[in-house]
């Protein structure tokens, strides 16, 4: 008895180690997963939306796609939002400015 009682001890020893180093991995992992939390998400790219229908000339009266490119509250979306590029972001504010001036797009609406 005296020597299965040794085994057991000596497997509980060993258990007990294994437990530990499995929790200093575990919490070595977590700390991993934290530093990578930290990190700056990178995102895919927006296409612009003209330049893949190959749209060159836009219409300020055709207001259901310029309304794409304004807020509720009227202001015009920038392109880092939208993902449209710098030349029909230029062409969208002209159409938007002159679709205002016309009165079919509203100005900027305060609260």
């Amino acid at each position: 008895m005296d020597l299965e009682n040794t085994e057991n001890v000596e497997n509980n020893n060993n258990n007990e180690e294994e437990v530990k180093a499995k929790g200093e991995r575990k919490a070595h992992f977590n700390k991993e997963l934290n530093e990578k939390d930290g990190r700056k998400k990178f995102f895919k790219k927006k296409v612009c939306y003209f330049c893949k229908n190959n749209i060159d000339v836009l219409d300020y009266k055709d207001i259901k796609l310029l309304k794409r490119y304004v807020k509720d509250s009227g202001k015009i979306i920038p392109k880092r939002l939208n993902g449209t590029c710098s030349k029909h972001q230029r062409l969208v504010t002209k159409a938007i400015k002159r679709a205002r001036n016309i009165a079919l797009l509203p100005y900027e609406t305060r609260y």
